[in-house]
């Protein structure tokens, strides 16, 4: 009887570190390496692992990724329409957590590279001050994922 009450709570452990780990087990290189893709498969795969994940930053994401899905569409209209969902959606989170040295940092890639007519590069100095001034606070993973986007950027020169 112990041995199978054993069994039983071995099991249920087993069960919730797996389920635990798919819920908590975001990839964020992945995302990183998505948002760096030229592959619509790639960006479209990658929101799909973020609408299912229960991360805080996942409406920031999510955002990030639309805008970059916009850059891969073909038609003007559906071009537009992903931008200004992705736009909502990141900038909603900087509203949210307008200190949030990640976000922002989402945003300069963003506006760096999207087309002026969207008139969407007014913050590249704020935030690229903002991440400069916390890159040593920020975890070594985005350190390094700043420090690669750096050598291609225009704005952001780490220290």
């Amino acid at each position: 009887m112990k041995l199978r009450f054993f069994l039983f709570l071995l099991f249920l452990s087993f069960t919730f570190i797996v389920h635990g780990k798919n819920l908590q087990g975001f990839d964020k290189a992945a995302f990183y390496a998505a948002l760096s893709s030229e592959t619509l498969d790639v960006v479209n795969k990658q929101i799909a692992a973020v609408k299912v994940s229960v991360i805080a930053e996942k409406e920031a994401y999510e955002g990030a990724l639309l805008m970059k899905k916009a850059g891969l569409m073909t038609s003007a209209k559906e071009k537009l329409s992903f931008f200004k969902s992705g736009r909502a959606k990141l900038e909603s989170s900087i509203v949210k957590d307008s200190n949030n040295t990640e976000y922002r940092f989402l945003r300069v890639i963003i506006q760096e590279h999207a087309p002026r007519i969207v008139k969407y590069r007014s913050q590249l100095e704020e935030d690229s001050r903002l991440i400069h001034t916390n890159f040593k606070t920020l975890p070594q993973f985005l350190q390094q994922v700043i420090n690669d986007y750096s050598k291609k950027s225009a704005v952001i020169k780490t220290p």
